[in-house]
């Protein structure tokens, strides 16, 4: 939710014109995010000045603003700094008084953006205004920008300087949060920090950086106290510890300098997600949690924030600069006409990715290499605990079952929102498996903190390299999905179900009992490609169901029994999401028990009748809501004739446990035709956003 992009450059000749472009771009990447106004804020004519421009609504909105707007967009700029972000209103409606950024004051002194909330602000807000401070805005942005104002009015004498300041406001702050911080009283300077909100920053360069990782500064007793930590003997068995690197004790951050030891041009981008980067630099570093990047001269500086005695004593030294593996073409629609249409025809090509370099077709074997080292201990726990939210939710539950047939642990799936509100009981002989498709998942990272509290093995299953989740959690598996802009998830929920089937093969491995049941889904998953091709080629025959059948209904049941319930979860889940009809995924086998009441010859249902052992009680479920005059879809296999009804949606069969991967698809398809159908916003659906980085 809502989404951060700061341009700054040295030495980097740039008109406003250009810079403004830069900054819409950033935001335009970022607008799967979900957001409901924007705005930028830029260096003004005069040193002290500063010019903003706001939107309530769309990035396309904010482009039409500025051209409307009488500034000289031929000034240039040697050096510069620039913010901008899309807010997701959490405090005040949207309005231009609330779009980010929001300043200090009238002179602009501290301009700030803002993901996350603030939960004391209300406090601070109390106090500062007590002191003679005015507020024009709801939002919770402004106490900080107010706060930073107060803080340096305090200190007449003596300048601090920005990073020292922004350290004293970040301490009296509580909740989670990503800022950048500019101000006219330190020009050509930006603070950026972070605490359980994603930040990234790009560094671009004419010439090879002299070193391709960044110092964390340390303060005295910092330095003192990870330099004594680093002599302190380890214990290389534990495999729960959290990943440490070697601690070094630098207190001062190498330069960003060429190899012949001169400041060079140099341009640095902040966002919360890679896609706002990648068309300009694949060079990014991610900041951890309290640190605090200081950006100036072409220098880049980090350093920590301390709250308590207690934080963090393992922390890593440097901050390395990586290498981004997306294509600029895998952000952009090409020949379709959404994101969600282009990313539902990726998926032969998607779940091929999920498998490449991990399934041996041959000698049927599985390997993931991120979870070698820990295999001995995972099949030794006592439970294996699933926790995720939303689709990454029904793709644990649509592999539950085949965990428990192949390595007869018990499994548990849990939303991760009631997993904390229970203070469910966690172990140190449990396995917890988090999934996220953005790896930054609010709900699904304060689960992840409270298991690794508890001494819990923690397990990643993500899509997105270098995130939160990939980061804290002590082993996983990248899905390889690609990058996924459309708000509601499709190939991801295809490769997080592929990666979790190959988590469960690989822990049956040592089970020569299990090896022809293991050897069959291996086969099932090298013919799934062409099959998923297969369902593809019926979109238009769903297109045209969107358009009849289903048109103008307002609600819509799906059911399904065993391996087909979280394909029914799933595929009204997409229903809901982007064509707004209410819509229900029930368990076939609880149909008497009360869903039974809503059939009727005026209730459209969905039932999922591809073969496997719960055909012939799925069949009784058909039975019953024909006997009520309902007209049911029928999902079934090619070649299925025992099934009577007017409307058929085949699909090819496959291995019980991979079935549910070729059934979503015609689903994904319906509701995206539906949505089109209806005139609505494909991609980016209202009330929703793709990265829910609040609780």
């Amino acid at each position: 939710m809502c989404g951060i992009f700061g341009y700054c450059s040295f030495l980097k000749e740039k008109e406003r014109k250009e810079i403004v472009e830069i900054l819409c771009s950033g935001l335009a990447r970022q607008e799967y995010r979900g957001y409901d106004s924007c705005g930028i804020g830029i260096d003004g004519d005069k040193k002290d000045e500063v010019f903003f421009f706001k939107d309530v609504g769309k990035v396309a909105g904010l482009r039409k603003t500025i051209a409307e707007s009488k500034a000289d967009f031929s000034k240039t700029f040697a050096s510069q700094v620039s913010i901008a972000h899309t807010r997701w209103a959490t405090h005040g409606p949207p309005s231009h008084i609330n779009c980010h950024p929001i300043r200090s004051d009238p002179t602009n002194e501290f301009i700030v953006v803002h993901n996350g909330i603030v939960t004391n602000s209300n406090a601070l807000r109390q106090v500062l205004q007590k002191r003679g401070y005015k507020f024009e805005s709801e939002t919770d942005t402004e106490a900080v920008a107010i706060l930073a104002k107060y803080i340096y009015d305090s200190q007449p004498e003596k300048r601090m300087s920005f990073t020292s300041l922004v350290k004293a406001v970040l301490k009296e702050l509580e909740g989670s949060f990503a800022f950048v911080f500019k101000s006219i009283h330190y020009p050509n300077e930006v603070v950026t920090a972070r605490r359980g909100s994603p930040l990234l920053i790009g560094v671009k360069t004419d010439k090879k950086l002299k070193v391709d990782f960044v110092d964390v500064e340390l303060s005295g007793a910092d330095a003192e106290r990870q330099t004594i930590d680093s002599l302190a003997p380890k214990d290389p068995a534990s495999l729960l510890a959290p990943p440490t690197q070697p601690k070094m004790s630098r207190r001062q951050s190498r330069n960003f300098m060429s190899e012949d030891g001169l400041p060079q041009p140099i341009e640095f981008f902040i966002a919360s997600d890679a896609a706002a980067i990648v068309e300009h630099t694949k060079r990014v570093l991610y900041l951890e949690d309290d640190d605090i990047a200081h950006i100036a001269e072409g220098q880049l500086h980090i350093h920590r924030l301390r709250r308590d005695d207690n934080d963090k004593p393992d922390l890593p030294s440097t901050r390395n600069i990586e290498t981004l593996e997306i294509e600029i073409a895998a952000i952009m629609k090409g020949k379709f006409d959404h994101f969600m249409q282009k990313e539902i025809f990726e998926q032969p090509e998607s779940v091929v990715n999920t498998m490449r370099g991990r399934v041996n077709f041959e000698g049927h074997k599985v390997t993931l290499g991120g979870l070698r080292a820990y295999l001995p201990f995972i099949r030794r726990c006592r439970r294996i605990v699933f926790c995720a939210c939303g689709t990454s939710y029904h793709s644990a539950l649509a592999t539950r079952a085949i965990f428990e047939e192949l390595t007869e642990i018990p499994v548990v799936i849990e939303l991760a929102s009631d997993f904390l509100d229970r203070k469910t009981p966690i172990f140190r002989d449990d396995v917890c498996v988090f999934v996220s498709q953005s790896g930054e998942t609010a709900d699904t990272i304060l689960a992840l903190r409270y298991c690794l509290e508890r001494g819990a093995l923690c397990v990643g299953v993500v899509n997105s390299v270098g995130s939160t989740l990939s980061r804290e959690t002590h082993c996983g598996i990248h899905i390889n999905a690609g990058p996924e802009i459309g708000v509601a998830s499709t190939k991801a929920y295809t490769s997080q179900y592929i990666a979790l089937m190959l988590m469960a093969l690989q822990l049956s491995e040592d089970r020569i009992s299990l090896s022809e049941r293991r050897n069959s889904i291996i086969q099932g998953l090298y013919e799934l490609p062409n099959q998923i091709k297969a369902v593809l080629d019926v979109d238009k025959s769903l297109r045209e169901l969107a358009g009849s059948v289903l048109a103008n209904q307002r609600s819509l049941l799906l059911m399904g029994r065993g391996y087909q319930h979280a394909t029914c979860l799933e595929g009204a889940l997409k229903i809901k999401e982007i064509s707004y009809m209410h819509s229900e995924g029930i368990l076939a086998g609880e149909l008497k028990h009360g869903p039974l009441a809503l059939i009727d010859e005026n209730m459209p249902v969905i039932i999922i009748m591809t073969q496997d052992s719960l055909y012939p009680k799925v069949q009784s479920a058909f039975a019953q809501i024909t006997a009520r005059k309902a007209h049911p879809i029928v999902i079934c296999n090619e070649g299925d004739t025992d099934v009577n009804a007017e409307y058929f949606i085949r699909v090819p069969k496959t291995v019980d446990c991979l079935q549910g991967l070729l059934n979503i698809i015609p689903l994904q398809l319906l509701s995206y035709h539906l949505a089109v159908k209806n005139g609505f916003d494909v991609d980016f659906p209202r009330n929703l956003a793709k990265s829910v980085t609040t609780e």
